[in-house]
């Protein structure tokens, strides 16, 4: 009986390290294929100059990627800046000051929005976002702008992160015991000195997660950002004209990769970028719980 159990525990001990295995694998799988698969465009330009260069014209053999990869910063750090701020506040709110019903009320809305398809929330910013840049924005500035634009994409995604950001942060400030807060109440505190010395020192952690969660999926959102954000090819400061970001360049030109050489091999490169972004925000933000806890 006890042989049985020893086998029984190996088998199952065995099978979740090789599950686990498996799991942690499939980014080095993954990025192994995409590299192999652009290997053959290296022959013809550096990694530096591919990465530094901003000249894209496929047909004379011409792949710079800056203009892509600064599209999906810029519009990445935008809807950041709009989104942060709006669900660190309302986290608050619901898990400190709102009455239990309309908590329950909130809890399937911010479910329903995270289940909405990205090319809803495309279709609601060609409708309502770009045409809201285009005839109330800009003219407020005295600037001519298509609407089609980096601030547009900024907000559409802003908007598609809240949900993910906000649940997190809803699970983060939850987990805070009670006791701590009333214990910070009862040397004196206001209710906003235990939130702000108490709850959010106690929930940094969740707190860098829920944000690094929401950056990492706005780097690599696609299909909402590519109807909205203009895909012209150009490196831009400036928030109101067209800009081109890396998933909306895969996406828009996968089909053209088998008539011109070395298109295929750029678009997996831009595949590969994508992937190496997103795993180095992935290991920033834990390094930066790792520290946060620690301290």
């Amino acid at each position: 009986m006890i042989l049985k159990r020893i086998i029984l525990y190996k088998l199952s001990s065995a099978w979740m390290v090789a599950a686990l295995a498996l799991i942690l694998s499939f980014p080095f799988f993954i990025g192994i294929a995409l590299y192999i698969k652009a290997v053959p465009l290296f022959d013809i330009q550096s990694v530096p100059q591919l990465i530094t260069s901003s000249t894209w014209s496929p047909s004379e053999g011409k792949f710079g990627f800056s203009s892509f990869i600064f599209s999906s910063f810029y519009v990445t750090i935008l809807s950041f800046i709009f989104a942060a701020p709006v669900c660190l506040l309302a986290g608050i709110y619901l898990t400190q000051f709102a009455s239990q019903k309309l908590v329950s009320f909130m809890l399937p809305v911010i479910d329903i929005l995270a289940g909405i398809p990205s090319v809803i929330y495309g279709m609601w910013g060609i409708l309502v976002i770009v045409p809201f840049v285009r005839k109330v924005v800009a003219p407020l500035i005295n600037i001519d702008s298509p609407g089609y634009s980096i601030l547009a994409g900024g907000i559409v995604l802003a908007v598609m992160c809240v949900p993910y950001m906000l649940n997190m942060l809803i699970e983060t400030f939850n987990t805070v015991p009670t006791g701590i807060k009333e214990a910070s109440l009862s040397l004196g505190a206001t209710s906003w000195e235990s939130i702000k010395h108490v709850v959010i020192r106690k929930s940094y952690p969740g707190i860098i997660s829920a944000f690094g969660l929401g950056i990492a999926k706005a780097f690599g959102e696609t299909l909402a950002v590519m109807m909205v954000v203009g895909n012209m090819v150009q490196l831009t400061f400036n928030p109101f004209k067209s800009g081109y970001p890396l998933p909306a360049l895969i996406a828009n030109n996968y089909g053209e990769m088998l008539s011109i050489p070395m298109y295929d091999s750029a678009l997996m490169f831009a595949a590969l970028i994508l992937l190496i972004v997103i795993l180095i925000i992935n290991l920033f933000f834990r390094y930066f719980i790792y520290k946060t806890q620690r301290s």
